[in-house]
């Protein structure tokens, strides 16, 4: 197949609208519901991305995707009983597989961000990852492959609608792409830099040098996160998994801002204060999740007023005040940070130490490097400048 129609392009207005090739077949095929063109927008992303991760890592990877940035990214090792409940997986009547483990990362780690999403997998698609799919809230899925089993799930959701996406995983880009604006054709090298190369971490210029191979694994994480988020953009990860990502944002001081403020909410989930919220039998999950966004924010009163809290709640919950916040996130450590581009003053430094941050991969190359270099000195931060601008727009 050289084309594949979409119904419109970004918006019912624009049309027509199709994906093709100039040259050869086009590695993908939708073999159920109909793909469109912001779908295909996040299904490429986000396949670039966990394929990087699984040849970066070894392992398993997914990502869940919305409007042509991550929302989530995680590789597939075992979840604690407390990111299962957290992730809403704790119900389950069958085993996770390490892929489905990275899906419940992946989809887990920002929920608010990741409803109606558009999810990528590494790995053949297997039973147990398509049964957490279909309990989510979800516009496709791309992979390079579906057992008969997980095929057959995936088919009924959405009353047979549901996008599944095939990829050939041997499938070898052009080295130079291109894309019009305004009538106007843009060309450039396709950003090719390797991510997994252990050299991006011999400068460190921080007086603390010490990274643990877990924190390097972090890193590589972060990174190639990054290289597939419209910038600006930072990410914070923990465990293989992201927990925070800011992304599109002018100022680098919001980036780490809004991605500390997702990876600080993601560690409140996991307080004993959040985890035994007293929610009514039967509230749906993502009911839950807009409860508990609203609850850890300063508008919490909208949760917690009379007439509004016995929808949700079996009795009222106590305010989750502040000073109990900030005492939680404290508790949080060794949190990996990366930036597609270098941070330009050291407040970026000061706010990620606020959400646990330990480890640090930039580019370095600002003026005031100096200034940065200190700040993660102050807080004996471990810092590599990689030298690797990651843009993508």
């Amino acid at each position: 197949m050289k084309e594949y129609a979409l119904k419109y392009g970004c918006n019912p207005n624009q049309k027509p609208a199709r994906i093709y090739m100039e040259h050869g077949e086009l590695p993908v095929e939708v073999i159920n519901g109909r793909a469109g063109y912001i779908n295909f927008l996040d299904a490429l992303n986000s396949w670039q991305l966990v394929k990087e991760l699984k040849a970066a890592t070894g392992l398993p990877a997914a990502a869940s995707f919305k409007h042509v940035s991550p929302a989530g990214a995680a590789v597939g090792l075992p979840l604690s009983d407390t990111l299962k409940k957290i992730y809403f997986v704790d119900d389950i009547d069958f085993e996770l597989t390490p892929l489905a483990s990275a899906y419940a990362r992946a989809r887990g780690a920002d929920r608010m961000c990741s409803y109606g999403d558009f999810c990528a997998l590494s790995d053949t698609c297997d039973e147990a990852t398509a049964k957490l799919i279909k309990r989510e809230v979800s516009d496709g899925v791309i992979a390079p492959d579906y057992t008969p089993e997980a095929l057959e799930i995936l088919k009924a959701k959405r009353k047979g609608t549901y996008c599944v996406i095939k990829i050939d995983p041997n499938y070898v880009p052009e080295p130079v792409e291109h894309k019009q604006v305004f009538g106007i054709t843009f060309e450039q090298g396709r950003n090719n830099c390797d991510l997994n190369d252990p050299k991006l971490f011999d400068e460190i210029p921080t007086k603390n040098k010490n990274f643990t191979p877990e924190a390097i694994c972090d890193l590589k994480i972060a990174l190639i996160t990054l290289k597939y988020t419209q910038s600006n953009s930072v990410c914070y990860v923990k465990d293989g998994q992201a927990i925070g990502i800011g992304a599109g944002q002018q100022s680098r001081i919001h980036c780490t801002r809004l991605a500390g403020n997702k990876a600080d909410e993601w560690w409140l989930r996991q307080s004993p204060q959040v985890l035994n919220l007293p929610f009514k039998p039967g509230i749906r999950r993502a009911d839950r999740d807009n409860a508990i966004n609203v609850y850890l924010s300063e508008e919490h009163d909208d949760v917690l007023r009379e007439g509004t809290w016995q929808q949700f709640f079996t009795e009222k919950p106590a305010v989750f005040t502040r000073e109990q916040e900030k005492e939680w996130i404290a508790k949080n450590t060794n949190v990996c940070l990366g930036s597609d581009a270098f941070f330009p003053f050291g407040d970026n430094i000061e706010r990620a130490h606020k959400s646990g941050v330990k480890y640090i991969a930039q580019p370095g190359g600002s003026i005031r490097d100096d200034n940065v270099i200190e700040t993660c000195d102050k807080y004996d931060m471990v810092m590599a400048f990689t030298h690797v601008r990651l843009f993508h727009h």
